[in-house]
């Protein structure tokens, strides 16, 4: 018999997941990972490639145009007052989230506020140092048609800056306003480049040029200075007086069709309005002096304003229009796009100046 007593068993209890199982767990996880990222990188490359641009328009979002009607304000009646954005830099490559592009998008938001019976007023709210002649004047004909059209008031709230292009879309509004530190003004065009032609003879590179005509290549960064003909610099010349003199018509134009519109509320241009239309920069309150703007004031008081122009006995639903980003809308942009390039707004402005392009802008974006 034996006397023996049984081995005691140990009191640590045993590891839930050894190390190798552990391992082993944890590379089917990051193995999961990778097949799951790479079966829905293909279902998005699968819809990019079989969807036609029918099929996608139907996924965008719900609303005419696939834009979403937001409340900023809640109102006392049914009247509304929508509020168009006018931001960053004025060009005719800057996209929304939904693939289109600024002119397209404010003149459909014009539209869209035109069909509502309810919105009485459209309010332009400007924070843009300028951009390019030809959007900038898009824009501005863009706001003219919907007020001879729809017979609604578009009244420019000015933010930050509301300068050169920035003030050529609020010169056909009916009443402007801009707080007292808004930099505007800035009446003028410029057209920039660079010529890096001393350069290129440092570093031992020649340009090689074929040409049609003497005066094909009058704006190319390679030529020396002095192959810079007077000719040349006086077409070049030509074309900026030419587009200037039509930015200072504009102005002139707006300015006394709002105040023939409404002669209590709009400020006549002074004498010397011109003098100042010189491509120098102004603030609000300067601005105010020479009437290029009406009243002074903050969104809130633009708001106001804007009630009162359109005789709103009670204060107004303020709303905006939007189109959310989706990847119906950015493959269909794909689909759309005639080069290999695609332009996705991420909320980050980066302006970038074109060389030979015609600018209405104020000269501090240029640095």
């Amino acid at each position: 018999m034996d006397n023996n007593p049984p081995p005691l068993a140990s009191t640590q209890p045993a590891p839930a997941n050894p190390p190798a199982k552990r391992s082993v767990l944890l590379w089917l996880f990051v193995a999961t990972l990778i097949i799951g990222s790479m079966l829905a990188m293909s279902g998005l490359l699968w819809l990019a490639v079989s969807l036609t641009p029918s099929q996608m328009s139907g996924l965008e979002a719900s609303g005419e145009d696939g834009y979403h009607s937001t409340v900023i304000r809640k109102g006392a009646g049914e009247d509304k007052i929508a509020v168009v954005d006018v931001s960053g830099l004025i060009s005719s490559f800057s996209f929304d989230a939904s693939g289109r592009g600024l002119v397209t998008g404010i003149r459909e938001q014009l539209t869209l506020a035109g069909k509502d019976d309810d919105v009485k007023a459209v309010i332009l709210r400007v924070d843009s140092p300028g951009g390019e002649v030809l959007a900038s004047d898009e824009i501005y004909k863009a706001i003219r048609a919907f007020q001879d059209k729809y017979k609604k008031p578009v009244v420019a709230s000015m933010g930050s800056v509301a300068a050169s292009g920035g003030y050529y879309v609020s010169a056909p509004c009916r009443l402007i306003v801009a707080n007292e530190l808004t930099i505007t003004g800035s009446i003028g065009v410029i057209m920039q480049g660079y010529n890096y032609r001393g350069l290129l003879d440092k570093i031992g590179v020649q340009p090689m040029v074929f040409k049609s005509g003497r005066n094909k290549d009058m704006l190319s960064s390679t030529k020396l200075p002095g192959e810079i003909t007077p000719e040349e610099k006086k077409m070049v010349q030509d074309l900026i007086d030419e587009t200037y003199l039509r930015f200072v018509a504009i102005v002139k134009e707006g300015r006394t069709e709002a105040r023939k519109k409404n002669e209590k509320s709009v400020r006549p241009l002074a004498a010397d309005w011109q003098e100042y239309a010189d491509g120098r920069i102004l603030t609000g309150k300067q601005a105010l002096q020479h009437g290029l703007v009406d009243k002074l004031g903050n969104f809130d008081a633009a708001v106001e304003e804007t009630e009162k122009l359109v005789g709103l006995a009670a204060k107004a639903e303020l709303i905006r229009y939007s189109v959310p980003f989706n990847f119906a809308n950015f493959f269909r942009l794909v689909g759309e796009a005639k080069t290999s390039t695609v332009k996705v707004d991420l909320g980050v402005e980066v302006p970038k100046i074109r060389s030979g392009r015609l600018y209405f802008l104020s000269p501090f974006i240029l640095d």
